[in-house]
């Protein structure tokens, strides 16, 4: 906070105005992204005397020079972009700096740099710089606030390096770098004689003023250089790391550390331009945002510079700015600002101790080929063509045809920049084979008259480069351009003859669009790409006439990042970073990483797929060969296993000539053998030996000579249907057991994107988004079966008029999508949303008769829910999944006649994991997380794995009950019939072993064409098969014939055509998982209700004792985690599921979750206050809390009371309210351990303070007083498991410590029975029965509870949470049947048990006589006669032990005590079988 208010004070007091223009917001966003938590220490007595142990503390005054200087060409000057802002970078780096060491010393001064300096323009008109040091240490001396001789000074200085423009231009480019290293030695000279006690910062500034300008003022810039068009990117990037490199030497060298007291530190350039000034931002326009920006540009350097001063040399990072810039600080056991001599710093370019000599051999070839002639005559055929009858040789690419640092120096960087074209492998022809081995000099040893190999040194423009166009730093989408020059140059060449003389032309590119995918991943996308191919083919296939074109795959990039990260070579990691970032720089399986060999792939994969359409084979004298010995190449290493650098120029990134004559040997040989014979895995480290043409084909080798046929890329997925009998019922069906498939005339499809169709005939990523609605398995019609197999296409086979399937492409909405309603990306509660928009059209359209057309629905889903379970478990739960097919179903059951519904079964998604754990596989493996992040993401073992497996079988048990049930079998013209040939999948394998992509879309997530084919001959076979003898796999490989009806019953299969019986609903005894799930699916916790007198009395009763239940109209709780409902999921435990809560939750509705809410909702639907979810937003009126003892009461009281009179929802004095309170729990779990805290005396006393609260408060109120229960039983049933007496233990010490028969343990059960005791007394006081609009009732259904028994006669857990402690929700759904049936009972006539027996029927209905809430009064009892409920009971109380340890365990602990009973046998399938007939789910 002090540096936000310091950095804020020194722009208001510098400004000059425009803080007034920009507004506070502006400053305080462009401050207030930077985090500060630095310790304050106290100032150092004696402040260092070395600068290598130099303290932000100890420094005393911070300055900083430099200019920024203009790019030529320019008309904007910097000067007038800064104005803006009122301040330069120079004076915005000295405030921050200075408002940061502020915090360690808050004397420091910031000295201004010196005028002038606030921008710089041209070179004439800048500030000189050593002008600028001279003048900087004037002022310092003349500051009379500071030491000059000894107080520590931080000094920044902003270097520019020379233009590239300037450069460019220059012959000898190692001299602009020795001029500008002169330059920059004078300036740090100066300051090494002259300044005592300084800490120097040297900065790169050259980005910044370059890049500072609007994007299009930076490229009008390099457009007026002079020689614009020869200075490429790439010697802009290796004549700045030059720069730096020089620079580092000259620190390096020790130059200014021969004082104790003074030091430069090279700090990163801001060359990495991770920076928010960069190319494509809005510049600097005079605009509020710009302005802001400008400065927190600004801001976040000069904060990344300290952060940078804060690292050890050699260890310091590139300026990357987040939304929120964390400053670091000095640690302990560095204290220092980091200087070389206390970094420990060896120089990266300091020599390796590896010696990269790997299989060192010379670079000429010796020509084994003795059959060096012609043909006898000039071929007029290119698959007859001879290496000899080659005239003229080309070549295409980017700077590694161009042969950059081909011959450069180890270590000479800058030397990268020579285009050594005579060394270049597909082309080069300096000296001979001999010597040089090259494509071009193989050639000439067949044909010495060879024409257009370039020679020596130069770009594409000298003459010497001949016929070799590759331009460095090209893409596949500049290629073209070069196409045209050398097209021209061959016409033009008088050497040659265009029409007649043979040409054989090398086109490699490739390696650029990868290096810079990453930054724009559409521009540089795999179609993009290949389209760049394809012009340039297209061209040369239009243009020239008897040309053999070899195509080089692109490489492996991903071997680079191997030289990149080894420690054991001299490469110049920064450099590497700037011309490769998209390769060097992802982590290891990070999803860029994994994108970027998805490109790779692609790129190489559809370039293959271009040549192999035959587009460029349509003459005989003209073909594109695909040489592919690049495609797999790994790294060359030592003879130690290390990245071998000596096959790589000195950038370690272009090849060195001894990788340019293994390229050529290989790419000789590549092109000597036969299509689908070709090496694609050469090693450059291996020993090459060249080929020779074989005798009987002494050709170069192409797809017709090698008697190679390309795969056919347009095959056919039609099928055949072999049915005889083809006709219709006679007379027509009248039942859907009886139904022929030529009965079917309307077709129908529900589902995700799977049914829509996305992607089945896309070829790329891009095209995913086209949905191929005509295509689609289950509904899509495009075509006919002949050439399409889709299931309508099938039936029309049948009967010619089917209708409802769709057509072409296009969504849901559109007219050709007709009945197919699918949606990609609905999961299963989208479904019914589906189902209505298809009854709606199937009821507006003409064309369809309703009533009288027999119709079959395809419904499909569950993928998208299934991929999104392990995010949110409770949402996409099994139960949840198969509540919104079983409401889609209902639909479709109650509204369309005359239907035969397919649900096709859950499809088990986890062998699609091979396509993406598959590393040999063409997937987009960066997209898994995208696609379905709990499915493809992760180890096999991982818990998400497993959620999403245990959910497979869930969802489809549930679909299975469900269907089996019999719910859609209630009349003869409609069932369900489950297809479950999708419960598990076999992913098809290509010959290699490795999954085959071809039957999926390009993400491998989504079927292809292929693979919608074989799902529609599944789904065809699977609906004429019997019930019970459906195929419950699906073999994407196998050879699937399309079925015809049977003779005998020639019926789609029903349960019933087949005779099939449905089994009983027993859970199966594969695993407690699905046992459970059979449990919580069909037994859910609902109730049913079927009151005659429901409605409210006639007029709002005055009197609580004739209040109806239909007359509340608010509803309230207090209490512990009993009443928040803790753990009463098991899918979060820690979690309050306040909306199941038995007396204030509201969650569901009362058929599928028992709540005292959900009962009122029957009698008054607009019941305000109940709470739902599990957040404190919605938690209503529920104010209980976790932990809560009697004393906490009081204050819920008041809290309860301000909502209700706050709430604009209720009428506060008008509205009756029903608040339960249950409380008591913890206070005996803890009364050992303070017994005057929790005594019997405090409790009732907490419980009158609470009620007077209400009565002295709140009108028009019904209070539930529960009882407490009596927690001596947790004993027993703590002793039932290990774990839950682990649990209990600490949450109940009071309890379960004390020995059975103890002293201890008989006090604890006379508290217990004292707090019963005395709580009913003060009830039944009379304390509370003056006011006729307010009662409190005892409600003691927790006295004596039975104890639920499991099959083998253990507690039933299933009524626990998962710790043993808290209810589950069914466990909180007895209680809630116990308090409202308590609260119909009459006093004196309550039921003190609950038996725990699971009944839908057991809720009580208000006595029709008197249909009131019972209380005292309206029981028939006087004050003076209660006494009641106070009951000698000879057997212990056996109650549900839920309350006692409300707050030792983060809520109450429950338990069940009671008297034991024999549990019957198959009870879980008998309760299954019953609720499935009568609860809706």
């Amino acid at each position: 906070m002090k540096l936000m208010l310091g950095l804020f004070f020194l722009w208001l007091l510098s400004s000059k105005g425009n803080a007034d223009n920009l507004g506070e917001q502006g400053i305080l966003k462009a401050i207030g992204n930077i985090q500060f938590s630095c310790e304050q220490g106290m100032l150092p007595e004696n402040p260092s005397t070395s600068v290598h142990a130099l303290r932000p503390a100890d420094i005393k005054t911070v300055t900083a020079i430099g200019s920024l200087q203009r790019a030529p060409g320019s008309d904007v000057h910097h000067e007038d972009l800064l104005q803006s802002t009122g301040k330069s970078l120079l004076e915005v780096s000295v405030e921050t700096l200075a408002a940061l060491i502020s915090s360690f010393n808050p004397g420091v001064l910031h000295q201004p740099p010196p005028p002038g300096t606030k921008g710089a323009t041209s070179d004439s008109q800048a500030v000189d710089l050593l002008n600028q040091a001279e003048e900087i240490v004037h002022l310092m001396k003349e500051n009379q606030m500071m030491d000059f001789q000894n107080d520590w000074k931080l000094i920044t200085v902003y270097f520019s390096a020379e233009s590239p423009c300037s450069c460019c231009a220059s012959t000898q480019l190692k001299n602009c770098v020795l001029d500008n290293l002169e330059k920059l030695k004078a300036v740090l000279d100066f300051l090494h004689k002259k300044v005592p006690k300084a800490f120097v910062n040297l900065v790169d500034s050259t980005e910044l003023a370059t890049f500072s300008l609007p994007y299009q003022d930076y490229n009008n810039a390099r457009n007026q250089c002079s020689c614009f068009g020869e200075c490429s990117i790439l010697d802009d990037n290796i004549l700045r790391w030059s720069y730096q490199d020089a620079w580092e030497k000259l620190l390096k060298s020790e130059r200014y550390d021969q004082k104790d007291d003074f030091t430069v530190v090279l700090q990163p350039s801001l060359q990495e331009r991770n920076l928010l000034l960069r190319p494509g931002r809005d510049g600097f326009n005079t605009t509020l945002k710009t302005q802001i920006e400008t400065l927190e540009d600004y801001i976040f350097m000069t904060v990344g510079l300290w952060n940078n001063m804060m690292e050890p040399v050699g260890w310091k990072q590139p300026y990357n700015f987040t939304k929120m810039l964390q400053v670091r600080c000095p640690s302990q056991e560095n204290p220092y600002l980091f200087t070389y001599r206390n970094s420990n710093y060896s120089s990266s370019l300091e020599t390796s101790n590896t010696k990269e000599t790997s299989q060192e051999r010379s670079y000429g070839t010796n020509i084994p080929c003795l059959d060096q002639d012609p043909s006898d005559s000039v071929p007029v055929s290119v698959h007859n063509l001879k290496p000899a009858d080659i005239r003229v040789i080309a070549a295409l690419g980017d700077s590694i045809t161009a042969g950059n640092g081909a011959a450069s120096k180890p270590y000479d960087v800058l030397d990268v920049l020579t285009q050594y074209r005579g060394l270049s492998w597909s082309v080069g022809g300096n000296e001979n084979i001999s010597t040089v081995t090259t494509l071009a000099n193989i050639l000439r040893e067949f044909n010495p008259s060879l024409v257009g190999y370039s020679t020596g040194k130069g770009k594409e423009t000298s003459k010497n480069a001949a016929f070799n166009q590759a331009v460095a730093g090209d893409h596949a989408e500049n290629v073209p351009a070069q196409v045209r020059r050398l097209v021209d140059l061959m016409k033009n060449d008088t050497r040659i003859n265009f029409e007649t003389d043979w040409k054989l032309i090398t086109l490699f590119i490739g390696g650029n669009d990868l290096c810079e995918y990453c930054e724009n991943p559409l521009h540089y996308s795999p179609e993009n790409y290949t389209y760049g191919l394809q012009t340039t083919l297209d061209m040369l296939h239009r243009e020239v006439p008897r040309a053999f074109v070899n195509l080089v795959t692109v490489l492996s990039v991903t071997s680079l990042r191997e030289l990149y990260t080894s420690q054991n070579n001299r490469c110049p990691k920064l450099l590497m970073r700037v011309l490769c970032p998209c390769v060097v720089t992802p982590k290891d399986n990070s999803n860029e990483f994994k994108k970027l060999v998805y490109y790779n792939r692609r790129y190489q994969e559809r370039t293959r797929q271009l040549v192999e359409s035959g587009r460029y084979d349509t003459r005989d004298d003209f073909t594109v060969v695909i040489q592919p010995f690049l495609t797999n190449v790994k790294m060359p290493k030592t003879q130690e296993g290390l990245p071998d650098g000596s096959y790589f120029a000195p950038d370690c990134f272009h090849f060195s000539q001894k990788s340019h004559s293994q390229a050529a040997r290989a790419l000789w040989n590549n092109m000597l053998e036969p299509l689908g014979q070709k090496k694609d895995d050469q090693q450059v480290d291996d020993e090459i030996v060249l080929k020779c043409p074989s005798k009987d084909e002494p050709f170069l080798r192409t797809y017709k000579n090698s008697n190679y046929t390309y795969p056919n890329r347009t095959p056919n997925y039609g099928s055949q249907l072999l049915c005889e009998d083809r006709s219709p019922s006679s007379p027509p069906a009248t039942s859907v057991h009886s139904l022929k498939p030529a009965d079917v005339k309307i077709i129908a499809a529900l589902g995700d994107s799977l049914t829509a169709g996305t992607g089945i005939a896309s070829d790329n990523l891009m095209d995913l988004n086209t949905v191929f609605r005509g295509l689609s398995w289950s509904i899509g019609g495009d075509a006919s079966l002949q050439n399409v197999t889709t299931l309508p296409n099938i039936f029309r086979e049948f009967n010619v008029t089917l209708m409802g399937y769709s057509t072409g492409t296009g969504s849901e909405n559109d007219s050709n999508a007709f009945l197919n309603q699918a949606v990609p990306g609905a999961q299963a509660e989208h479904l019914p949303a589906q189902a209505r928009n298809l009854v709606r059209l199937m009821k507006t359209d003409p064309r369809i008769d309703l009533s009288a057309d027999w119709k079959l629905i395809v419904v499909q889903i569950g993928g998208n829910d299934l991929c999104n379970y392990c995010k949110d478990p409770d949402h996409y739960s099994a139960v949840n999944f198969v509540r919104r097919i079983q409401e889609t179903l209902d639909i479709l059951h109650e509204q369309v006649p005359k239907a035969l519904v397919s649900l096709v079964d859950v499809m088990d998604l986890v062998p699609l994991r091979q396509l993406f754990v598959d590393t040999q596989v063409q997937c987009p493996t960066y997209m898994a997380d995208y696609l379905c992040s709990c499915l493809l993401t992760g180890e096999d073992d991982s818990p998400n794995l497993t959620m999403v497996k245990e959910a497979i079988r869930a969802y489809q048990l549930g679909l299975q009950r469900l269907v089996e049930s019999g719910r859609y079998d209630t009349h003869e013209n409609f069932t369900v019939i489950i297809q479950p040939f999708l419960h598990n999948i076999q992913i098809p394998l290509g010959q290699d072993g490795h999954p085959d992509v071809s039957y999926f879309a390009p993400d491998c997530f989504h079927p292809s064409q292929k693979g919608h084919s074989q799902l529609a001959k599944a789904l065809w076979n699977s609906v004429l098969q019997p019930v019970g003898q459906k195929a419950e796999s699906l073999d994407f490989m196998a050879d699937i014939v399309l079925a015809c009806p049977a003779q005998n019953k020639p019926f789609l299969g029903t349960y019933k055509n087949k005779n099939y019986t449905h089994p009983p609903a027993e859970p199966s005894d594969e695993s407690t998982e699905v046992n459970q799930f059979c449990n919580l699916l069909f037994q859910n916790w609902g109730s049913d209700l079927s009151c005659p007198e429901q409605a409210p009395s006639s007029h709002v009763p005055t009197s609580v004792h004739e209040l109806r239940p239909a007359d509340i109209k608010v509803i309230g709780a207090l209490g512990d985690s009993l009443t928040t409902a803790l753990e009463a999921k098991a899918t979060d435990l820690q979690r309050d599921w306040r909306g199941l809560s038995w007396s204030i939750g509201g969650d569901g509705t009362l058929e599928t979750q028992t709540t005292l809410p959900n009962i009122l909702k029957k009698f008054s639907p607009n019941l305000f206050g109940f709470s739902t979810g599990s957040s404190k937003e919605t938690a209503g009126f529920n104010v209980a809390e976790r932990g809560a003892t009697a004393g906490n009461m009081l204050a819920q009281a008041r809290e309860l009371v301000e909502l209700m009179r706050s709430s604009l929802e209720i009428n506060f004095k008008a509205d009756w309210k029903l608040i339960t309170v249950f409380i008591g729990g913890n206070d005996l779990c803890q009364y050992c351990l303070d017994k005057e805290t929790y005594s019997v005396q405090k409790y009732v006393k907490h419980l009158q303070d609470t009620l007077d609260v209400f009565y002295e408060e709140l009108p028009r109120v019904f209070v539930n007083m529960v009882e407490i229960l009596e927690i001596s039983g947790l004993r027993q049933i703590t002793a039932s498991s290990s774990k839950c007496a682990l649990a209990a233990k600490n949450a109940c010490p009071c309890f379960l410590n004390p020995e059975e028969n103890s002293s201890e343990l008989q006090e604890i059960k006379r508290v217990n029975r004292d707090f019963q005791t005395e709580a009913l007394q003060l009830i039944n006081s009379g304390r509370y029965e003056q006011r006729e609009d307010f009662a409190v009732v005892m409600q003691p259904f927790f006295r004596n509870t039975l104890l639920p028994l499991d099959r083998n006669g253990k507690p039933d857990m299933s009524f626990f949470a998962a710790d043993c402690t808290h209810f589950s929700a069914r466990g909180y759904a007895e209680m809630a049947i116990a308090l409202w049936n308590n609260m119909l009972q009459p006093v004196g006539e309550k039921q003190t048990y609950n038996n725990f027996t699971r009944d839908r029927s057991k809720l009580r209905c208000p006595n029709t006589k008197t249909p009131f809430l019972s209380t005292l009064r309206n029981s028939g009892f006087r004050n003076s006669d209660l006494n009641l409920e106070k009951t000698g009971v000879s057997v212990p109380y056996w109650a549900v032990i839920v309350a006692a340890v409300a707050g030792v365990l983060a809520g109450s602990l429950l338990i069940w005590l009671g008297t034991r009973r024999k549990a019957k046998r198959h009870q879980c399938e008998t309760d299954t079988e019953k609720n499935m007939k009568l609860t809706p789910l």
